[in-house]
């Protein structure tokens, strides 16, 4: 092979490894890049709620003897019944936050023939209570004013601010007919 040829070859090689290079490099600092864009861009994560939330006050509505169908309607139907334990209904409520440990209440109920025996679970919150503890999650943002003050009223000309006086015209009542949800019978 010529001198020439050998160095063409030598320079496509060194040019090859030193694109690979450059490659290699652009794909780190990429790498980077989304991994900083991917912190600052987190998706949404939800609360899941799962089963039958029993606050205290419908488990202080118990009492013994009470229908299966009585109880039913104080706590819902239960989460978990079984052919074994046909005696023994389940409510089990669940709470997973990203980022907190999920709290979980049990409460199991008793029965004998079609009468309620007694119940036996966790202690549980109260609707206030457990209403607090959905909204105390995260920082609170501030409310924003709603109501203009009269320097911020002066901005704008009277005749294309909104008139709440009662010589304006009446607004136009709401429709209250509605198109059928099926089609008429033939």
């Amino acid at each position: 092979m010529p001198v020439k040829a050998r160095c063409s070859a030598r320079l496509g090689l060194v040019l090859l490894v030193g694109a690979s290079v450059a490659a290699l490099a652009g794909c780190s600092s990429l790498d980077g890049a989304s991994t900083r864009i991917a912190s600052i861009v987190t998706p949404y994560k939800i609360d899941v709620v799962q089963g039958n939330f029993v606050s205290r006050e419908q488990v202080e509505a118990l009492q013994p003897g009470m229908s299966r169908q009585q109880v039913r309607e104080i706590l819902g139907t239960p989460l978990v019944t079984s052919l074994f334990h046909a005696d023994r209904w389940e409510y089990v409520f669940t709470l997973k936050r990203p980022g907190e440990e999920a709290q979980t209440r049990k409460l199991t109920v008793y029965f004998k023939g079609d009468g309620l025996d007694r119940s036996e679970g966790d202690p549980m919150p109260t609707e206030t209570e457990f209403v607090a503890t959905l909204g105390s999650r995260g920082s609170k943002s501030k409310v924003p004013v709603l109501e203009a003050t009269p320097e911020q009223l002066a901005r704008y000309p009277a005749s294309q601010r909104p008139s709440a006086s009662p010589t304006a015209p009446p607004l136009e009542p709401a429709s209250v007919s509605y198109p059928p949800l099926e089609a008429p019978a033939r």
